[in-house]
């Protein structure tokens, strides 16, 4: 993804859309309130509109907090069902998300764990 941010992430969704004229203190809050979650934990927290068309993102990146906006011209983004709660997304899943791909063809490809070391 972006922001610069090395190695996993970790990204949570607000699955309800948010009232998109909020900044970066009242999506702040709303993760506290809404996700119970610590706004200042280093994870994304992605937010979209009614209209399936824009997307926030907030992150905390040890230097203050973030707040990324971003508008899709003449497409929607996909989102997962409306209802309340929050889910995880995996990094490679939000890049795609940001894109304004299908987030949901993307998966990870999970290595067997080794039985003995070298």
């Amino acid at each position: 993804m972006m922001l610069g941010q090395a190695g996993p992430v970790k990204v949570y969704v607000a699955t309800r859309p948010v009232d998109f004229r909020k900044g970066i203190d009242g999506l702040a809050l709303a993760v506290q309130e809404m996700c119970g979650l610590d706004p200042f934990c280093g994870a994304v927290f992605v937010f979209r509109a009614k209209r399936a068309d824009r997307i926030k993102l907030l992150v905390w990146d040890q230097t203050g907090m973030v707040l990324v906006h971003k508008r899709l011209e003449g497409s929607k983004f996909v989102w997962p069902q409306v209802r309340d709660g929050v889910m995880r997304m995996s990094s490679a899943q939000l890049a795609a998300l940001f894109e304004g791909l299908d987030w949901r063809l993307v998966r990870p490809e999970r290595a067997r764990r080794p039985l003995v070391a070298g």
